[in-house]
C-alpha cells in the first residue's frame, strides 16, 4: 500500500510539472550558438522572423520585441517616451524609484515584480507562447547598510530559441546555484555603473563566467563610466559602438564570441 501511495504522488508531481515548460536555457546550458553577427532596426520597424529587437530607452529599461508582436520592458518605471506603445509584460525591481513604478498603467496585461514578502521573493514563470519569461532572485543592499535576501531579480525571456538575461539592480556576485538557474545567457544586459551596483571588478567576474555572446552595457551614468568598464573589459571582449540604440539578435545571427554591444539610450517616439 505504501509503495502504491508513493507512486501515485510521483505520477501525480509530474503531471504538474508538465503544465511548466521547461527552460530551454537550462536544458542546453552548454551549447553554444551563433555564426554571424548583429542587424541592426529601428523600433517600429517589422521584427524579422526568428530574431528579437532589443531597444535600450533609458537607464536599466529595455525593450524586446517579437516577431509575433509581444513588446516587453525591463525595469519599467511608468515612462518610456512619448510613443504611444502599452507594453503586453514589464518587469520592474525595486533597488531604487528608477527602476520601478508603483502605479503602472492598468492597461498593462502582466506586470512582474522582482521582489516579493520581505525576504522571501518571488517565483515568475509566465508563457505567453512565443515568448517564457521566468526570473532568478538576487538579494540587495537594504537602505540603512543591510541586506534584504531575495529583494530584486534577473529577469530571464526565453524567445526564439534565445536566452536574453536583464541583471537588475544586482548587488552581488551569484551563487552556483544562481547561476545554474540561469542557465545559457545568449544576451545579457549589465549594470556598469561600478559603485550603487556592484563594484566593476566584480561585474566583469560575473561577465566572464556567463560568456555571453552578446553583453549589452546598461545603469551608465555618463560616457566616463561607461569607459571605466569598457576599458576593464577589452581585454577579455570585443567591444562595438556604433552609436545605435537598436538591434536586432537572433540565433543565427550571433557573435561567435563573446561580444560587448553598447547601444545609446534613446526614449521611444513615433517616427514618421
Amino acid at each position: 500500500m505504501r509503495w502504491a501511495v508513493l507512486a501515485l504522488l510521483v505520477i501525480a508531481e509530474g503531471a504538474v510539472a508538465q503544465e511548466r515548460r521547461p527552460s530551454h536555457c537550462i536544458a542546453i546550458a552548454n551549447e553554444i550558438p551563433g555564426i554571424q553577427y548583429l542587424h541592426k532596426a529601428a523600433w517600429q520597424d517589422p521584427v524579422s522572423e526568428f530574431s528579437v529587437r532589443i531597444s535600450y530607452v533609458a537607464h536599466a529599461s529595455f525593450l524586446l520585441q517579437t516577431h509575433g508582436g509581444l513588446n516587453a520592458v525591463t525595469d519599467f518605471t511608468g515612462f518610456i517616451g512619448g510613443a504611444a506603445l502599452i507594453p503586453d509584460v514589464v518587469t520592474m525591481n525595486h533597488a531604487h524609484s528608477t527602476h520601478w513604478t508603483a502605479h503602472p498603467d492598468p492597461a498593462i496585461p502582466h506586470v512582474l515584480e522582482g521582489w516579493g514578502e520581505f525576504g522571501q521573493g518571488i517565483d515568475h514563470h509566465l508563457d505567453l507562447g512565443e515568448m517564457l519569461i521566468r526570473n532568478v532572485s538576487t538579494d540587495i543592499r537594504s537602505a540603512y547598510g543591510g541586506v534584504e535576501e531575495r529583494g530584486n531579480s534577473i529577469f530571464v525571456f526565453e524567445v526564439e530559441g534565445l536566452c536574453i538575461g536583464h541583471l537588475g539592480h544586482l548587488h552581488h556576485v551569484p551563487s552556483d546555484e544562481q547561476f545554474a538557474a540561469l542557465g545559457r545567457l545568449d544576451v545579457v544586459m549589465a549594470a556598469v555603473d561600478g559603485g550603487t551596483t556592484m563594484p566593476l571588478p566584480e561585474m566583469i567576474s560575473v561577465l566572464r563566467r556567463l560568456k555571453s555572446s552578446v553583453i549589452i552595457p546598461m545603469h551608465w551614468f555618463s560616457d566616463y563610466s561607461l569607459e571605466r568598464f569598457l576599458s576593464g573589459i577589452r581585454n577579455d571582449f570585443p567591444v562595438e559602438r556604433d552609436g545605435v540604440s537598436e538591434i536586432e539578435v537572433s540565433l543565427r545571427t550571433l557573435p561567435d564570441r563573446p561580444t560587448v554591444v553598447v547601444l545609446e539610450p534613446r526614449y521611444l517616439i513615433e517616427l514618421e
